[in-house]
């Protein structure tokens, strides 16, 4: 039986439609939740806008094995757009038996589409955290 990934109506809904289409491992499932000209930011600071390159960021992520969990500090809507502040974790045993945890507080943004469904236009996990020049 398939399961079915409805895209969040609301603001508020898409953390919990993140951790869903996350733990899937489903990589297409997870791009559904991203407006065609989304941009992710890189741990490094670099601004990623190819598709391909974001799923492989979280293909890598999502081979881990592990839950994505995620606790919302804010949601800011204006209109068609929100800030959501958050922060995430990915921990446990990885696929080769090491200790894995990854962290971060995230500064995303997201925007309602003309169908009404709430998507990622920047996702910034590591949100404030100084980086080094890209």
């Amino acid at each position: 039986m398939s399961k079915s990934f409805p895209l969040p109506t609301k603001p508020e809904g898409v953390i919990p439609s993140l951790i869903e289409r996350f733990n899937s491992g489903k990589i297409e499932v997870m791009m559904a939740l991203y407006a065609p000209e989304a941009v992710f930011i890189a741990k490094d600071g670099r601004t990623i806008t190819d598709r391909t390159k974001i799923a492989a960021q979280f293909q890598h992520d999502m081979n881990l094995g592990l839950p994505l969990k995620a606790n919302v500090r804010h949601v800011f809507v204006s209109d068609d757009t929100a800030q959501i502040v958050l922060d995430w974790s990915i921990a446990g045993k990885g696929p080769d038996g090491e200790d894995i945890n990854l962290r971060g507080s995230a500064s995303d943004i997201v925007r309602r589409g003309e169908d009404g469904f709430w998507r990622y236009i920047i996702d910034n996990n590591q949100g404030t955290a100084v980086r080094q020049p890209a």
